[in-house]
């Protein structure tokens, strides 16, 4: 009989053991609150989060452009539309042209630049969107907006970043805003590259790379000579 018992209870420690068992491994196994937010997450479509940045990057852009509706008169107007002009002529000189779109060019984004550098990010953000959408005009591709907003909108819009120029130091500040504008469009061009032009994301920063870096060196060089005399005209009140 004590035998008997004593099976019996071995069996149900066991039983019970083994229930617990099974508890802590399926409470080891179910997802965490943060497992479960991160799995959603990985879960959301590529095409929502660029949605999302790129929406963010506008509403940016407009909250500065809104910020930046003291700064324009008549002379800022003619300068933005002669730096505007000036570029899309430019534009128009390739010297090398991408198979898949891009191209170097004689400077082209450098008279955007200067007019950004003198005038702050507002004028400047808002002069590379008209740009953007002459650029478009000039022979562009459209797939959907969000494509159109990175590719152009936003791609030329970054060139009124030159305008952090002015708090920066002068002996060096322009060439790092230059910089600065040209990395940024770049990133907004790979986003489209990688998202709707099926392009793996590094070939398509190669790719952009390929013309925006001579580019943007052909601007830098250019501005060795032409820069100052070229800001006191656009200063002078």
């Amino acid at each position: 009989m004590n035998l008997f018992l004593a099976s019996a209870f071995a069996e149900d420690t066991a039983a019970v053991e083994a229930v617990e068992t099974a508890a802590q491994e399926t409470a080891e196994a179910a997802p965490t609150w943060g497992q479960e937010l991160v799995e959603k997450f990985a879960e959301t479509p590529g095409t929502v989060w660029v949605a999302v940045a790129v929406m963010a990057a506008l509403a940016i852009v407009l909250v500065v452009i809104g910020k930046s509706h003291k700064k324009w008169n008549a002379k800022t107007i003619a300068f933005a539309a002669l730096a505007i002009s000036l570029s899309f002529v430019l534009s128009c000189f390739r010297l090398y042209r991408m198979p898949q779109g891009g191209s170097v060019t004689p400077g082209s984004m450098l008279p955007l630049m200067l007019f950004s550098a003198a005038y702050g990010v507002g004028p400047g953000l808002l002069a590379g969107v008209a740009y953007g959408v002459l650029q478009y005009l000039q022979g562009g591709y459209f797939l959907n907006v969000w494509q159109f907003l990175l590719d152009y909108i936003l791609a030329f819009a970054a060139l009124g970043l030159c305008g952090l120029y002015r708090k920066l130091p002068k002996t060096w500040g322009l060439y790092a805003a230059m910089a600065l504008a040209a990395l940024c469009r770049a990133l907004s061009a790979t986003l489209a590259g990688y998202m709707f032009w099926d392009t793996a994301l590094w070939p398509s920063l190669v790719y952009n790379g390929t013309y925006l870096i001579p580019d943007t060196i052909i601007c830098m060089v250019l501005a060795v000579f032409i820069a100052k005399p070229v800001m006191k005209v656009l200063k002078a009140k």
